[in-house]
């Protein structure tokens, strides 16, 4: 038999490429014979560096720039030289994750890194850089990383606002006079895996910011700052981005990387798909086994397992998801074209041991699953 294993990382558990060793060692023990070919994916998420870096290689680019606190750490992206193209993921230097649980909060914090990196591969020759806004810990609609590739935001006097989420409302005119040359030069692809708006109750603000560490006061604060700078966009720049799908993505690094880049969104998963070429990959495997942390309604709007059912479905192939939760029917999993499903929490005590013992318990029900070819 043949099997591609294709999953996303289940977040704070297991990787993507943890995922397919444990569902190889399994299918291996089971099924001796069987082909087996490691197809790991992300839909734009934290962790699409390593997955583009496992799939495509390159030369990883190490250098100190600002967290999202204005700290100074040390990042990196993918380069690839020979073919001028820099992978960069927001988590690296604008993450969520790089702060204390009692240091977040969008209202103060800075896409500002980010930009340094994107700098620096403009420098290095890049002209054309993949963006992947997961993790973010922003609500600053981009404005930290333009300024890093010299965009100025002023206030009604002329003076220079820090380029945090609280100062949105405040910005009264967008400098652009010492924005970098060659800027234009370079092409944009965003991965984004929400299709948010920028601004509103389903906007940037009011459904990720109560994640981020922002309260009910600064959220509508910051909604409002959004909104400022989308009148903004219109006046200066003739672009209106609030309906533009993904334009609410991290914290409005959707709109801003529009706006300020000129960068094109796309599906995080179709985007990764078409980087490593996975519809030629999968050559006529009995099966493709996908997973990720949660299958639910979600799951339907552009993340990883709909990716892959996507394209197994144009090609007659059976899928099976190995997920930490399913909170789907059963009718529904049928409908959404999914052969066989399990779940984590179908075996482990709790959430906390699904979560540490997630490498266990995929082996496990790999192995239940190819136990039904014996």
């Amino acid at each position: 038999m043949k099997f591609v294993i294709a999953p996303d990382k289940f977040k704070g558990s297991l990787t993507a490429i943890q995922f397919c060793n444990a569902v190889e060692s399994s299918l291996k023990r089971i099924l001796p014979n069987a082909e087996i070919y490691r197809l790991p994916l992300s839909d734009g998420g934290d962790g699409i560096i390593d997955i583009l870096e496992y799939h495509l290689h390159g030369k990883r680019l190490k250098l100190q720039v600002n967290n999202p606190l204005f700290r100074p750490i040390q990042a990196s992206y993918l380069n690839m030289d020979a073919i001028n193209t820099a992978f960069i993921e927001m988590a690296a230097a604008s993450g969520i994750a790089l702060l204390k649980p009692e240091e977040q909060n969008c209202f103060y914090t800075t896409s500002l890194g980010t930009g340094e990196l994107v700098k620096h591969a403009i420098k290095k020759g890049a002209k054309t850089i993949i963006l992947g806004i997961g993790g973010s810990a922003t609500n600053d609609c981009g404005v930290g990383m333009a300024a890093a590739l010299g965009y100025t935001f002023e206030d009604e006097s002329g003076k220079e606002l820090r380029p945090i989420g609280k100062n949105l409302s405040k910005i009264h005119h967008i400098n652009t006079n010492n924005v970098l040359k060659v800027l234009d030069e370079v092409e944009f692809k965003v991965a984004c895996d929400v299709t948010n708006p920028l601004f509103g109750k389903n906007g940037a603000a009011y459904v990720y910011g109560p994640q981020k560490g922002a309260s009910s006061s600064e959220i509508a604060q910051l909604d409002e700052g959004l909104q400022h700078l989308s009148k903004l966009f219109i006046k200066q720049f003739d672009r209106d981005i609030q309906n533009l799908k993904g334009a609410g993505a991290a914290g409005g690094m959707g709109a801003g990387a529009s706006v300020f880049l000129n960068a094109e969104l796309q599906s995080g998963i179709t985007l990764v798909k078409d980087l490593i070429n996975f519809d030629a990959k999968i050559k006529n495997p009995d099966w493709v086994i996908t997973g990720e942390g949660k299958l639910d309604a979600q799951t339907l709007s552009g993340k990883t397992i709909h990716g892959v059912i996507t394209s197994a479905k144009a090609k007659k192939i059976k899928v099976a998801a190995f997920c930490g939760a399913i909170d789907l029917s059963d009718s529904d999993i049928k409908n959404f074209g999914i052969d066989y499903a399990d779940a984590v929490l179908n075996y482990s005590k709790n959430l906390e041991d699904a979560m540490k013992n997630g490498y266990s318990y995929i082996e496990g029900m790999a192995e239940k699953f190819a136990k039904m070819f014996v």
